[in-house]
């Protein structure tokens, strides 16, 4: 079929650089992939096992649109104990097919046309085009491994127009393991006070923060009203192929959110509501003992990477290093490609990840410690060839 047939928002869109490479390297044998942005870990066992039941006991049909009240009811629970942000789990809460679809939700149900959504970056491979895809311009706001890809809202200031309608940030970030400062985010506020903006706020990462204490943003005083938080299981509890996520707000907009999802989905899949269900009951010690581990190998692979030679910023949350590879001469893509062909290891250019990523690639520790020294191995004696 022609890409004439296909409409522009779908044209225009680059494939994803992530997936890029991940179908390259499984077409190659003894590959470390230090590329997919997913927990090695195995979903726990109580999760596991309340899907099972939920199976066996016949819970094979559609819930409400929202979601399951109970599980939402625990989520808003949650939100509380954590973070002290209240919401109503009948009309604040949507229970959605992974934070990705939550983003689709948030963009459809916002965006008119030409509206503006300023953007960070790097971010999530995502955003952009969940902007476009809704009708949207997204406007990159690039940050800097000088500054420790800090949130800038000077950058963010200076970029918003008449057409801007949301700014829509992802802390920890994807791919730079960069967190937001309390600071920064309270200034990202006035902003949208002052434009009468909308913030969306990606917190997928939320609870795999080293050394830091994660800031919810709607958590701070005058942000709930005018923000939409999402988040998920799939990071925090290892529930990927689960795909079960949420979105929390207004009552009014998240509303929205549910005429779109109820044409578009329905309701998000029955047993892994089970799972998340059991994950806010009893996940916590589960939690604790990934990030525990996800720490280990930060500092494995940060103090690798340094070592060979390329600069490597300090993350502090998610679990991702982002090196800059600009220092060998090379652009991020070739690196990406020739580190694949010569020592098999796959890790993704940082212009994946939009503006401020060229000369970087991000490189997933959500992998086993002896496979992450293996690939600073094989990484060592690339870098030292060329």
């Amino acid at each position: 079929m022609s890409d004439s047939l296909l409409s522009r928002r779908v044209t225009g869109l680059k494939p994803s650089g992530i997936r890029k490479f991940f179908d390259i390297a499984a077409t190659m044998k003894d590959v470390i992939s230090l590329g997919i942005g997913e927990p090695d870990f195995t979903t726990p066992p109580p999760i596991l096992e309340a899907g099972v039941r939920s199976l066996q006991n016949g819970e094979t049909h559609y819930t409400s649109n929202a979601g399951i009240l109970a599980v939402r009811e625990a989520l808003a629970r949650h939100l509380l104990a954590l973070y002290g942000v209240q919401y109503d789990p009948v009309k604040e809460i949507i229970l959605t097919v992974g934070c990705s679809e939550a983003l689709y939700l948030a963009a459809t149900a916002l965006l008119d046309p030409g509206d503006e959504v300023i953007i960070p970056t790097p971010c999530f491979v995502s955003y952009q085009a969940g902007v476009i895809l809704a009708g949207g311009v997204a406007v990159e706001v690039p940050s800097k491994m000088e500054n420790d890809f800090a949130l800038e809202p000077e950058a963010i200031a200076a970029a918003i127009t008449p057409r801007t309608k949301a700014i829509l940030i992802g802390y920890p970030n994807n791919p730079t393991g960069a967190v937001a400062p309390r600071e920064a985010l309270q200034a990202v506020l006035q902003l949208a006070e002052q434009h009468n903006l909308i913030v969306i706020t990606d917190e997928i990462y939320d609870r795999l923060v080293y050394d830091w204490q994660h800031v919810c943003f709607p958590a701070l005083p005058g942000a709930q009203a005018r923000t939409i938080l999402l988040g998920g299981f799939s990071k925090d509890y290892a529930m990927t192929g689960w795909r079960i996520g949420y979105a929390a707000g207004p009552a009014e907009i998240i509303q929205g959110l549910v005429r779109v999802h109820q044409y578009t989905i329905m309701s998000a899949p029955t047993t892994a509501q089970a799972g998340a269900l059991e994950a806010l009951q009893s996940g916590e010690p589960y939690v604790q003992q990934m990030v525990a581990e996800y720490d280990r190998r930060r500092k494995l692979i940060v103090n690798g990477l340094n070592q060979i030679g390329l600069p490597t910023f300090e993350p502090r949350g998610a679990f991702y290093a982002f090196p800059k590879v600009s220092v060998t001469g090379l652009d991020d893509e070739t690196f990406c490609q020739r580190l694949l062909q010569e020592e098999n290891v796959a890790v993704v250019p940082g212009s994946s990840f939009g503006l401020g990523g060229e000369g970087f690639v991000r490189c997933s520790y959500a992998t086993g410690y002896d496979m992450l020294e293996e690939a600073l191995e094989r990484m060592e004696r690339f870098v030292r060839r060329i």
